[in-house]
């Protein structure tokens, strides 16, 4: 059976024996528990005699009183107030003596026991006070004993575990031989890492994560499970969680556990930096890559075989770019995380890196890339205010054209974000005349086209040329169907007529001339390309 134990103030595990253990010892063979059966489960780590009639004033929780009931011969209704009053401050129970000063305990003093679960034991006359606090301290300090040698044998072998390289597997194997327990090392969305122990009791530890979710299954003394949260540098890592099948799980394993979260918190920061050098290898060598300073094509392919990509058949370059308005330090870090991740369910042999301001992937030519970029918006969903835009390249044929098709998919996700706003998924090819706008870096120059043609209608800051500008790009898409265009915008016919000889004074007739058709028609499409 577990011994019984708390935790003091500094979180130092105490332990101490049960008031039915101590009725165990030789000295207490023939002692009698008369009231207070439901509390023979409280915790005795010290021992008292009750020597002056004001002993509230000297008690202390989890101590076991003795008492010839010499301090309250001359008071005796006062040992029914007694219990109560022992009882709040947290002692253990109450061993008394009869005949020599008190001949019986009044039967309200035994009733409010059993009330309160409080244990009232009575003493043989025989045995004296120093044989109880002799035996029973020495059963205290030996469980103690035996507690801090196996706390200090459990910190040792997970300090190996750590000097060793090992990671969050060994860990668990670990605790579960030293707790003879099942037990998991879960992350912080509930995925189980890693497990050790009995495999139909793991099996069990499992389906209860799984149906608890993040919050994982309760702990406690007694109880079947027990958690531990693995924290390290501010951050909830996940949960190291503990399966008895005989629900011995006790406080001193718990403490043991929460040593094992510790080292698992160590193995985690030593994980992540080791994969944050990692990543910078892989995004450096990957950027390298796509602008064309990696080297020979033989060289490239090998050494992106050495991280698993295979670059060396028709693949499709992506990149995402978080939108605006979004926390970029907070969001960014994740945006890799999800990406990688989905990158791995949908071409295991992908490549994937982050670079300072983007998430690039090369992935096979025939990947579903719109699935993909669902995949990795749903997990970024919990982060709040985060959104990115996606762009696709054509597919590329060898690693000489990748700088290409990465230049074709960091366009196409700019100029998809500008056209269709925030989480936008474009394609290369979809961009039309707008990839040939993109081209423009002279905005300046742009902005004057715009002017020049439209005049009046470039502005919003007027409501009537705005709608008149609406009137003309409807106009334009219907190729000057007058009434095409009236039904569209839910205009009388002759209203329609009305405004086309408004727009033809203002801009020209362009019913009639099919360059100026042209212009007005790319100057809209530059309104419309958003950030410009």
């Amino acid at each position: 059976m577990e011994p019984p134990v708390r935790l003091s103030s500094t979180g130092t595990i105490i332990h101490g024996v049960s008031v039915g253990e101590v009725l165990g010892v030789s000295t207490l063979a023939r002692a009698r528990l008369i009231a207070g059966e439901r509390g023979v489960g409280r915790v005795v780590q010290r021992l008292n005699v009750m020597e002056v009639p004001d002993i509230l004033a000297w008690v202390k929780p989890h101590e076991l009183l003795l008492t010839t009931g010499y301090p309250l011969r001359n008071t005796p209704q006062s040992l029914g107030r007694l219990v109560t009053d022992l009882d709040e401050r947290g002692l253990a129970a109450l061993a008394i003596k009869l005949g020599r000063y008190v001949d019986e305990l009044p039967a309200e003093m035994v009733a409010q026991a059993d009330r309160l679960g409080f244990p009232l034991i009575l003493l043989p006359d025989d045995v004296g006070f120093d044989d109880i606090l002799n035996q029973v301290l020495t059963d205290i300090l030996n469980r103690q004993a035996a507690a801090l040698a196996r706390a200090e044998e459990a910190h040792r072998a997970l300090v190996h575990v750590v000097l060793a390289g090992g990671g969050l597997g060994e860990v668990a194997a670990e605790v579960a031989q030293l707790l003879e327990v099942a037990v998991a090392a879960v992350d912080g969305a509930g995925r189980v890492l890693a497990t050790a122990g009995p495999a139909e009791h793991v099996t069990v530890l499992r389906t209860a994560i799984a149906r608890e979710g993040r919050t994982g299954p309760s702990a406690g003394r007694g109880r079947a499970f027990a958690s531990a949260p693995v924290l390290a540098g501010g951050h909830h890592h996940g949960r190291i969680v503990a399966y008895s099948a005989s629900g011995a799980i006790g406080e001193a394993d718990v403490g043991i556990l929460e040593r094992a979260a510790t080292v698992a918190a160590l193995v985690v920061t030593r994980q992540e930096a080791v994969n944050a050098v990692e990543s910078k290898y892989r995004a450096d060598f990957l950027r390298d890559v796509l602008t064309g300073r990696a080297g020979a094509t033989e060289r490239v392919t090998a050494r992106a075989a050495a991280f698993g990509w295979d670059l060396a058949r028709p693949v499709t370059v992506l990149v995402a770019e978080l939108d605006p308005d979004g926390d970029e330090r907070a969001a960014q870090d994740r945006l890799v995380a999800c990406w990688t991740a989905a990158t791995r369910r949908h071409d295991p042999r992908g490549a994937v890196a982050g670079f300072s301001h983007e998430v690039v992937a090369v992935v096979g030519a025939a990947t579903d890339v719109a699935r993909l970029a669902r995949d990795a918006a749903a997990a970024l969903a919990d982060v709040p205010c985060a959104t990115f835009s996606t762009g696709t390249s054509r597919p590329s044929r060898g690693v000489e054209t990748l700088p290409e098709a990465y230049t074709e998919a960091l366009k196409a996700a700019r100029v998809g974000r500008q056209l269709h706003g925030p989480g936008a998924v474009a394609h290369f090819d979809q961009l039309g005349v707008y990839r040939l706008l993109s081209l423009v870096n002279d905005t300046d120059e742009l902005h004057a086209f715009v002017r020049e043609t439209l005049g009046p209608l470039a502005g919003d800051e007027d409501a009537e040329h705005a709608d008149l500008r609406r009137t003309l790009q409807v106009l334009l898409e219907t190729n000057l169907n007058v009434a095409e265009t009236a039904r569209r915008l839910h205009f009388h016919y002759n209203t329609l007529r009305y405004r086309i000889g408004k727009l033809e004074r203002m801009l020209g007739t362009f019913t009639s001339d099919p360059h100026l058709r042209l212009n007005l028609t790319l100057a809209l499409h530059v309104l419309r390309m958003r950030g410009i």
